[in-house]
């Protein structure tokens, strides 16, 4: 979900506090523009010592449908390099969900230049940690100092960099990454990033810090109790998420903690520092997914890795991901985010201790994902592994149930089918 408003200039504001960033350095044998492209599938082979693996990837990415803005745009867009650099070993996968009146050019920019700078990071190649959070605080500023107008709009971004048989997976904002594991006989969801959202009580405890009222539209609006909070669980939101806002004011109203952008937000919290997590591969981990919101909104993890585990080729996995996410949308709401998906197999990966291939012997029980974080980050909160993503929301719209309840007083059984628009290349 993105913010309510989207206005271009609201009065004058107290300018967010100094991010200390990470040193940029010289670049290291990057070109000064680095090409981005978006292939609708890629396959790449890396081999380095006793690793052997394949990387195949693909991609989906649907316009979402707005009754009230049938032309609106697609404000996702999505990257994948395979290889990324000048290395084979390095991969780079990334989601980014636009929002605001200005949402597409943001998402757009930050696709682009989030890979420049990590590419172009002095650190890039000894301490990807530091560079990835180098890379999003960077790209945050850029994108503010830039003629597109940020103050009330920007993207979320959840980025994998595959180094080896390494993952490092940065997040800012409410895209979520997932791997599937096999333990047995089935593949279990792992999250490798947890959603920042108001509904996460270090991040409500963090931004009411920094000044954020939060609140929902019902509470704003005086139909609920303003001093109690109102929300438990996003399954059971009803649509009516808690979100940000001023003090004095009803706006933005993010229902995210972090994201690159939204200048305005970030005076009340909104950062652009990523959780990051590092996860070393193992013959366990047949895929990954990486996901706009509008993929979990209204599908879980689990879901998603069991659609993915139906089908050999991803491209396949991808169509069914979308096509069921925005049936649940259509049945659930009166419109649909947009939505977009990567799904990446990694086959034959090598494991480490023993030198197997993923077809060979017991299967390992690998270890958790770990949560790491830039030293002198000046993170603004520590991830704690334990707790885990929202189930995804069940519970009908009150916008939906009005159709509804509309199209009984008109004679109807159900609303007629919405057909869906074309894709967005």
């Amino acid at each position: 979900m993105g913010c309510v408003y989207s206005k271009a200039c609201i009065g004058e504001l107290c300018a967010p506090r100094d991010v200390n960033l990470q040193e940029i350095g010289a670049v290291k044998a990057a070109a000064s523009e680095i090409a981005v492209f978006s292939p609708a599938g890629s396959e790449n082979t890396g081999e380095k010592g006793d690793q052997l693996y394949q990387i195949s990837s693909t991609t989906d990415h649907e316009r979402g449908y707005y009754p009230d803005a049938l032309d609106k745009v697609n404000q996702d867009s999505f990257c994948i390099h395979t290889p990324f650099g000048t290395s084979p070993d390095d991969q780079f996968f990334g989601v980014f969900d636009g929002h605001g009146e200005f949402g597409a050019q943001c998402s757009q920019f930050v696709k682009q230049k989030l890979c420049e700078n990590l590419l172009m990071n002095i650190r890039f190649h000894t301490d990807a940690v530091e560079a990835c959070h180098a890379a999003f605080l960077t790209t945050n500023s850029q994108l503010h100092a830039d003629t597109v107008d940020d103050s009330m709009s920007g993207t979320t971004a959840v980025t994998i960099l595959v180094r080896g048989r390494k993952l490092y997976i940065a997040n800012a904002g409410d895209s979520r990454a997932v791997v599937g594991e096999k333990r047995s006989n089935d593949i279990v969801a792992v999250d490798l990033s947890i959603d920042q959202t108001p509904f996460r009580p270090d991040e409500l405890e963090r931004v009411k810090l920094c000044g954020a009222r939060v609140l929902t539209l019902d509470q704003i609006e005086g139909l609920k109790n303003q001093h109690v909070q109102c929300w438990g669980t996003e399954e059971d939101d009803d649509g009516d998420p808690p979100r940000l806002w001023v003090q004095n004011g009803m706006y933005p109203g993010t229902a995210f903690t972090r994201s690159i952008g939204d200048s305005i937000a970030e005076t009340i919290g909104v950062v652009a520092n990523p959780e990051i997590v590092v996860l070393e591969l193992t013959r366990s981990h047949p895929f990954f997914v990486i996901a706009s919101d509008g993929v979990f909104e209204f599908l879980s993890s689990q879901t998603v890795v069991d659609m993915v585990a139906k089908h050999k080729d991803p491209r396949d996995a991808c169509a069914a991901i979308v096509a069921e996410s925005y049936r649940r949308w259509l049945q659930y709401e009166t419109r649909t985010d947009d939505i977009t998906v990567i799904v990446v197999h990694i086959n034959g990966l090598k494991d480490a201790a023993f030198g197997q291939s993923a077809d060979s012997g017991p299967v390992l029980r690998p270890s958790l994902p770990q949560v790491v974080e830039a030293s002198g980050s000046e993170s603004p909160s520590r991830m704690n592994w334990r707790s885990r993503n929202q189930r995804a929301r069940r519970d009908i719209s009150r916008a939906r149930l009005r159709a509804l309840e509309n199209s009984l007083e008109n004679g109807f059984l159900h609303l007629q089918p919405i057909e869906r628009p074309g894709k967005t290349k």
